[in-house]
């Protein structure tokens, strides 16, 4: 990742790898401005304060290792991205003076808003004052589903399947019953189209066949008259004493003095043969001409019938189709569309019946993945809580709270579920309970319900003991938070690992054994993702794959050689520093490689 212009970064490059990296340095050193660089990248909030004085602007850059069959890669792509040798994506971020922000990705530019998008699949946040990943409930129910696996996720599927046909079911009885007159008077209008079209009983094609018909009675005599003439001139007339001669004749005069020399020349005997063809030609549309004389018939019954017939198909084709075709076209989808409209009370009833057995369904599986969330609930907040106390919050408890609202209008929950608690969920279920009365049953438990099932769930902490849960955020320090969120990360990076995580000072106000509780669990986060961390800490620092340090110059710049990946002799160095502030101290180098031995040893035992 490439920093430059951006607080008291002048420009730098950060070699990150896979693992664990720590990031350290001096207070002021600018340490924090690595993660200030990330959520640039990632799509966060451009500030313009953020910076360097002097500068035009701030520029971040990175390359992202993804999977190109991941929904990131996926989603990166639709966005026009390229992604370089198929699977590294280039990212980058530039901010104003001004405060206006552009975006680049894979060497297309993009609104900032894809960057945060692709943020959620790639990067986890948590500093100080923002812990990015679980900051909704919405987020926590998800992180729970996951963690409770096949569990929840099984029939959480079917639910939903069966909550989207409910759905649908609903809106379709709703149009029927809503649009019902509109629906009625479409009916009466489709019955008078095919009242209307079965009385005249067009047939395929009918006002083809009787234009053509019309055409010929009403020109019968010019027609033959014409078929007449041709008949003459082609092959004269018998009955005449004219001397005159025709085409028959002719080209019978004309073979008989080429048939007479054709064995002289070749080319002659082509043209006789050609003749006596024109002959044969001649002498056959003559007799066709004859026949059509004699078919031809003046029929004004006949064409007095026709047009009367074909006006009255034409009135059908200026109501229903520009042919007698398309009438017939529109009859049949009418017919379709008719007997639908004539069936919506059979329709409506089945609907009505199929909505009731769905709801049936839904709150069984309701039950089911409510009781699967409680297990797991159980479950998570027993391994979080474990965790918490060895990071040095042993008093502290993390409640997974599971909670239903009542709801005279919701789903039959079968599977008994935990009753909320609170005043408005009391008189909730006293109303639920006053219904059930009413109706002389004590039936299941009408529950609020959404998509994703009937539960509410919620991430509460007890930081110490006495004390009430309160939502995550409320009920703890900026440090306790961090600390808590880790252990959250911890437990939920074994059933659902994000690519990286970065932690901003999450050993803030803490030291000592708590410190090397946190190096540890940062260790075994790293185990399944990439875990960036800012610490100022040498017990964390030393649990580190790879140790990062940012050095200011002597004019208080941090230029490219001022972030530095450490050997093991630096890094020994530096860890003494963080000691005691001395790193030429014999005393806290050994002291730091003492720390580093037993990091070393932890981390191989796993």
């Amino acid at each position: 990742m490439r920093l430059r212009g951006l607080g008291v970064i002048r420009d730098a490059v950060l070699e990150l790898g896979p693992g664990l990296t720590v990031v350290t340095g001096e207070t002021g050193a600018g340490k924090t401005m690595v993660v200030t660089g990330l959520g640039l990248l990632m799509g966060g909030r451009a500030d313009a304060g953020a910076v360097r004085e002097g500068e035009q602007g701030a520029f971040v850059e990175g390359q992202i290792l993804l999977d190109p069959a991941g929904p990131a890669a996926a989603r990166a792509l639709e966005a026009g991205a390229v992604l370089d040798d198929g699977d590294v994506l280039i990212m980058s971020r530039t901010v104003s003076a001004e405060g206006r922000s552009r975006a680049h990705l894979g060497g297309r530019s993009v609104p900032v808003g894809v960057l945060g998008e692709l943020a959620d699949e790639l990067v986890t946040v948590h500093g100080q004052n923002e812990q990015i990943r679980l900051r909704s409930t919405a987020r926590q129910r998800e992180a729970l589903d996951r963690f409770a696996g096949d569990a929840v996720a099984v029939p959480l599927a079917a639910y939903r399947s069966a909550w989207a046909r409910l759905r649908a079911v609903e809106t379709e009885i709703d149009e029927i019953t809503r649009l019902s007159r509109e629906r009625a008077q479409e009916a009466e209008l489709l019955r008078l189209g095919l009242a209307e079209i079965e009385r005249v009983d067009p047939q395929p094609s009918e006002d083809v066949e009787l234009r053509a018909e019309a055409q010929r009675l009403a020109h019968a005599e010019e027609l033959r008259t014409a078929a007449t003439t041709a008949h003459l001139a082609l092959a004269g007339d018998p009955d005449a004493s004219s001397d005159a001669a025709d085409v028959t004749a002719l080209l019978s005069e004309a073979r008989r003095a080429l048939e007479a020399v054709r064995h002289h020349d070749e080319d002659l005997a082509g043209l006789a043969d050609r003749v006596g063809e024109l002959a044969y030609l001649a002498a056959d549309i003559a007799a066709d001409c004859a026949a059509y004389t004699s078919a031809v018939e003046s029929d004004p019954i006949r064409l007095a019938a026709i047009e009367e017939r074909r006006a009255v198909l034409k009135s059908l084709t200026r109501a229903y189709g520009e042919d007698i075709d398309g009438v017939l076209a529109w009859a049949k989808t009418s017919g379709a569309r008719l007997g639908e409209l004539d069936s919506d009370d059979d329709r409506i009833e089945g609907l009505r019946l199929e909505r009731e057995s769905l709801r049936t369904t839904l709150g069984r599986l309701g039950g089911e993945i409510s009781h699967a969330r409680q297990v797991a609930g159980a479950r998570l907040a027993d391994l979080v809580s474990a965790e918490l106390t060895e990071l040095s919050m042993p008093d502290a408890r993390l409640v997974v709270e599971v909670r239903q609202r009542d709801d005279l209008n919701g789903l039959p929950v079968v599977e008994p579920v935990p009753r909320a608690k609170g005043a408005k969920a009391v008189a909730a279920a006293k109303a639920a309970a006053s219904a059930a009365a009413a109706a002389g049953t004590d039936g299941p438990r009408l529950l609020a319900a959404g998509p994703d099932g009937v539960d509410e769930v919620e991430l509460l902490l007890a930081p110490h003991a006495g004390a009430s849960p309160r939502p995550l955020g409320k009920g703890a320090s900026g440090g306790e938070l961090s600390r808590v969120m880790l252990g959250l990360e911890v437990v939920l990076g074994a059933v659902d690992p994000v690519p990286t995580f970065v932690f901003d000072e999450v050993d803030a106000g803490v030291g000592g054994k708590a410190a090397i509780g946190i190096g540890r669990r940062l260790a075994r986060l790293a185990a399944t993702s990439q875990v960036l961390v800012v610490t100022h800490l040498a017990q964390v620092a030393a649990f580190a794959d790879r140790h990062l340090l940012v050095v200011k110059s002597k004019d208080g710049e941090v230029t490219e050689s001022g972030v530095r990946l450490l050997d093991d002799e630096g890094r020994v160095r530096e860890l003494a520093r963080m000691l005691g502030g001395i790193e030429e101290s014999d005393s806290a180098q050994a002291h730091a490689e003492e720390l580093l031995t037993s990091a070393k040893a932890d981390r191989a035992l796993g």
